[in-house]
């Protein structure tokens, strides 16, 4: 399919807001915006057709883009017990290496893949902002801009999370070396986000912000920039991801690290608490209670050894994110979030909301909620006035061409992943078309060039 900003799209299966239609004519305005929505439509002439089931994408809601260059490298055994904080040490050394253009190529090349997996959005938890030595570039945007650089180039939808970050640890414990590109002051921080603030409305993108942690950042930090930053835009956070982070969190104030945020800051539907994977039963309530939302990335979990988030207990607004980018696929996001539900528990189909319901759908409906509420859009559905954002599952598979309804999500999610994935439009445009993406030989050679030179 090609690149347009107004036309109609006849499917004969798509899942709208109010739920699966056959024979669905979607009309897109050249603002990019569903104009219209028919179902039980006759094609017309001249009409797009999509070559199979037509969805929403989702939304990744947490990444840190400049990771994906080191996936695959942080297998090797080291001495000891490995786990997430010698993992660091290894993003630590490499972090150190990149230049802006690198961060660019690598930012492109990911958000492309992200898009061919069925991703329409991304929340790019941004932390890299200074050169080498922890200097401020001469535009302390300047990463920022790149991340921006690399949506556009790829078309897809960006929600910027610039990141404050301070310490090294609770208390206000001074930075380590290795973080040193990562570090502000409050009125460094605040100057970047009034930097980045029309730059981003620019480029259509949203513009939010993030606290790496509890450990990086102290209370009268936090409470300084949640009143300063501007606008209503989404809050994230690090948040238990790890128990030795529980540990040093009780040692610290006499709390968990959960119950310590849920007592002490604003935690309401603006917010996005990332992994919350060592939470207890009040917290799980507390969580649920509160609106906000838990953004959970089970491969990088598991990769880090983290643990399993108590998914089946919370029955809260929860999203996925791809974090280190070890996996660039929300089906197998979904997948392993389940399974991992499953192996703990030891019984089957976890995350459903009663008897006789398709895990494949509530999986992708809680998802799609929660990713938009996560990235600051009002809508992830297919529906009037939304923006035209656009999944084609390829027809011609066999377990898709056999499946209708419901049962298209449990093909695609739990037997079928990535390779079902066919076109996806975002903002009206054609991003990826028959797997393909504009820019696929052009990024490549330069991504194949920084990671030549980072090995």
């Amino acid at each position: 399919m090609a690149g347009h900003t107004a036309l109609r799209i006849f499917a004969s299966q798509a899942l709208l807001s109010s739920g699966w239609a056959d024979d669905v004519v979607i009309s897109v305005g050249p603002d990019g915006v569903i104009a219209a929505i028919d179902a039980g439509a006759t094609r017309q002439p001249g009409d797009a057709v999509a070559a199979g089931p037509v969805l929403p994408p989702l939304a990744n809601l947490h990444s840190h883009a400049f990771q994906r260059a080191m996936a695959g490298l942080a297998e090797v055994a080291g001495h000891g017990d490995d786990s997430f904080w010698t993992w660091r040490d290894t993003m630590y050394r490499m972090v150190g290496a990149l230049s802006p253009d690198d961060v660019e190529v690598i930012a492109t090349r990911l958000y492309i893949d992200l898009l061919k997996c069925g991703y329409g959005r991304v929340g790019e938890f941004h932390y890299l902002h200074h050169d080498q030595a922890g200097a401020p570039y001469s535009d302390r945007a300047e990463m920022g801009n790149r991340i921006l650089a690399a949506a556009a180039a790829s078309g897809i939808g960006m929600t910027l999370l610039p990141v404050f970050y301070a310490h090294s640890n609770f208390g206000g414990v001074p930075p380590t070396g290795g973080q040193r590109r990562f570090i502000h002051g409050v009125d460094g921080f605040l100057d970047l986000m009034e930097a980045l603030a029309p730059r981003t409305g620019a480029a259509g993108a949203t513009l939010g912000y993030a606290f790496h942690s509890l450990r990086a950042a102290t209370p009268d930090e936090m409470r300084v920039i949640l009143a300063a930053a501007p606008g209503q835009g989404p809050i994230h956070i690090h948040v238990a991801e790890q128990q030795a982070e529980v540990d040093a969190s009780i040692a610290w104030s006499g709390r968990r690290p959960l119950a310590w945020l849920l007592d002490e800051m604003p935690v309401d539907a603006h917010w996005c608490l990332i992994h919350a994977t060592h939470a207890n039963d009040d917290e799980v309530r507390r969580l649920a209670a509160s609106g906000a939302v838990v953004g959970l990335c089970p491969t990088t979990e598991a990769s880090l050894g983290d643990g399993i988030f108590p998914a089946t207990a919370y029955r809260g607004r929860f999203g996925v994110g791809s974090d280190s980018h070890v996996s660039t696929s929300p089906s197998e996001e979904l997948r392993l979030l389940e399974y991992g539900q499953r192996l703990r528990d030891e019984r089957r189909v976890r995350l459903v909301n009663g008897s006789g319901r398709s895990n494949g759908r509530d999986l992708f409906d809680a998802a799609l909620a929660g990713g938009a509420q996560a990235l600051g859009q009002a809508t992830g559905g297919l529906q009037v006035g939304a923006a035209a954002d656009l999944l084609v599952l390829d027809g011609a598979d066999p377990f898709i061409a056999t499946a209708r309804g419901d049962t298209i999500l449990d093909r695609w999610l739990f037997a079928v992943g990535d390779r079902a994935v066919r076109d996806v439009m975002v903002g009206g445009r054609w991003q990826i078309a028959d797997r393909q993406h504009r820019l696929d030989g052009s990024i490549d050679e330069k991504f194949r060039g920084v990671l030549a030179r980072l090995c």
